[in-house]
């Protein structure tokens, strides 16, 4: 039960679906109800497939590229404590992406909604580092893949209310609940860190 939670919020601070919420509503501003729900569900979607590539061909890149597994946890959560560190002191997903929506064509729903927006290059190196063929046996593979479905699955039901929600909580809240975020990505980060040097040293 405690590695289920513990996969469950670090997966859940990387996803991030709250600090998701203003970049939605900018790429659906302007747009009728029924084409936002239809963005929410095509950017839910990409991502959530996009992830679990990871999950299903991740070892396949590591083996084929012959690193270890050691190796790749500390990069993994060096990059990951970066990563936490632009959540905090970064500015806001709803800023970097409106860059985004200004200097792209492409469909909204792909992109910066999904990648980089949901599927962050933080999500990806995540689900490897928890679906590691070596450490984890298929069943606790599948848990896994369920715990991402159960994330998108309140992801997409806050997209569809994030009208509603940025309402109450504004920009400014969902920027403040995105730096927390941070914070407890960071700790996780430097955990895994300090366990993978763990192993390194012990052997």
């Amino acid at each position: 039960m405690e590695r289920w939670i513990t996969e469950f919020v670090k997966l859940w601070v990387v996803i991030d679906p709250i600090g998701t919420l203003p970049v939605f509503l900018a790429v659906t501003a302007g747009m009728g109800a029924a084409a936002a729900r239809r963005i929410a569900l095509q950017g839910a979607l990409v991502a959530f497939l996009v992830l679990l590539f990871f999950v299903l061909l991740g070892q396949v890149l590591l083996t084929a590229m012959d690193i270890e597994l050691s190796s790749f946890q500390i990069a993994g959560n060096i990059v990951l404590f970066l990563f936490a560190l632009s959540m905090i002191f970064g500015e806001s997903k709803l800023e970097e992406d409106q860059k985004l929506l200004r200097s792209s064509d492409l469909e909204k729903a792909v992109y910066p909604l999904a990648i980089p927006s949901i599927a962050s290059p933080g999500a990806m190196l995540t689900v490897m580092t928890v679906t590691d063929n070596s450490k984890f046996s298929i069943a606790e593979q599948t848990e896994t893949v369920i715990q991402i479905a159960i994330i998108f699955a309140i992801l997409l039901g806050l997209l569809l209310c994030a009208s509603r929600i940025i309402a109450i909580i504004g920009n400014a809240g969902a920027s403040i609940i995105s730096r927390v975020m941070g914070l407890i990505l960071a700790s996780v980060a430097v955990d895994g860190i300090v366990r993978a040097m763990r192993v390194v040293l012990a052997g």
